[in-house]
C-alpha cells in the first residue's frame, strides 16, 4: 500500500483521462477520483515503471470492491494482472473487482485469474430530443420542488437509507456523503428534486439527484439521473417515474443532448420503469470474485 500525495493524485487522474479516453469508458467510478482527496478508508496500490506510476488500484474497505486502471502506454505488460491479484488479496475473501464496461480485456483477465462475475450494472443512455420526453404531470396530492439546503439533508439521508439500505455503496449514507457531494463542482440545488404529500410537507416521500458531465475532449456534456430514491412507505405511487420526469425535463431545458443512468442489472422493476421512459442499453459494468 502507498499513501496519496498531490503529486501520486494528479498522476493517476492523468492515467484515468487517458485510459477513458482510449476506452471509451471511464476506468473507475467517482468514489476512487474521491479517495484521492483525503482518508476515506481506501487503501492504494500502484505500479511503476521505473520512476513513473503506470497502475493504480484502490480498494475500499466492507464490502471490498476493487478498481484498477492502467496507463494504456504500459499495457499488455502484466501491470493489470498484478494490480487485480494484489488487490483481491489485501480485499480478502469475498472482495470484488469492477470491470467498468466488461471490455474484452477485462473478460481475459478475468478468464486468466479465473473469476467469475458476481455483480452487472447496466449504464442506459436516452437522447433528450428523441423519442420526446413524457409530460410532467404533478398529481394534486403531491408537492414537488427543489432543494433548498441543508435543512433537507435529514430526510434526504433517511429516504436514501430506507431506499438503498441493501446497497452496497449507495446504503448508509451519512451526512459528510451529502456535504461531499454538494461540495463537487457539478452540485446543483436546482437539479435535485423532492417530493412530498401535499398534506405533510416536512416527511419526504422520494428524491431525484440529477447531475451534469461536463464535455470532454470529442464528448458533449452529458446529464445523469444520478440517484432516485423513494420511501418504502410511498411506492406503487408512481414516484420513481415522476421524478425521473422531473429530472429529465430538467437536463432538457440545460440544452443537454443526452443522459445516462446506472441501475442493478436484477433489479427488474427499476429497469421496465427506465426502458418505458426510452431508455436503452450502453453499456455494462460487471463485478467480478474469485470463483
Amino acid at each position: 500500500m502507498t499513501a496519496v500525495t498531490s503529486e501520486l493524485a494528479e498522476r493517476v487522474r492523468q492515467i484515468c483521462a487517458d485510459a477513458g479516453a482510449v476506452d471509451g469508458t471511464a476506468p473507475v467510478g467517482d468514489q476512487v477520483l474521491r479517495s484521492l482527496r483525503g482518508p476515506d478508508g481506501s487503501r492504494h496500490l500502484v505500479a511503476r515503471f521505473g520512476d513513473t506510476v503506470v497502475g493504480y488500484a484502490n480498494v475500499t474497505a466492507e464490502p471490498a470492491m476493487v478498481e484498477v486502471v492502467v496507463d494504456p502506454g504500459h499495457r499488455r505488460r502484466g501491470i493489470g494482472t498484478a494490480l487485480v491479484t494484489a488487490a483481491l488479496d489485501l480485499g480478502g475473501p469475498g472482495a470484488r473487482v469492477w470491470a467498468h464496461g466488461d471490455l474484452p480485456p477485462a473478460q481475459a483477465l478475468s478468464g486468466r485469474l479465473g473469476l467469475a462475475a458476481a455483480r452487472e450494472l447496466l449504464q442506459l443512455r436516452r437522447r433528450l430530443d428523441d423519442p420526446p420526453l413524457p409530460a410532467l404531470e404533478v398529481p394534486g396530492d403531491l408537492v414537488l420542488r427543489t432543494y433548498r439546503g441543508e435543512a433537507d439533508d435529514a430526510e434526504l439521508l433517511r429516504v436514501n437509507n430506507v431506499a438503498f439500505d441493501w446497497h452496497p455503496e449507495q446504503g448508509g449514507w451519512t451526512e459528510s456523503d451529502i456535504a461531499e457531494r454538494r461540495a463537487e463542482s457539478w452540485f446543483d440545488p436546482d437539479g435535485v428534486f423532492l417530493a412530498f404529500a401535499a398534506d405533510d410537507p416536512a416527511t419526504l416521500l422520494g428524491f431525484h439527484w440529477t447531475k451534469v458531465h461536463p464535455a470532454q475532449r470529442d464528448e458533449p456534456a452529458l446529464g445523469e439521473v444520478y440517484v432516485v430514491g423513494v420511501d418504502r412507505r410511498a411506492q406503487g405511487r408512481g414516484l420513481g417515474r415522476l421524478l425521473t420526469l422531473a429530472g429529465l425535463h430538467h437536463l432538457q431545458r440545460l440544452g443537454l443532448p443526452a443522459v445516462l443512468l446506472y441501475v442493478e442489472a436484477d433489479n427488474g422493476a427499476a429497469v421496465r420503469t427506465y426502458e418505458r421512459l426510452g431508455f436503452t442499453r450502453f453499456h455494462t459494468d460487471v463485478a467480478y470474485t474469485r470463483a
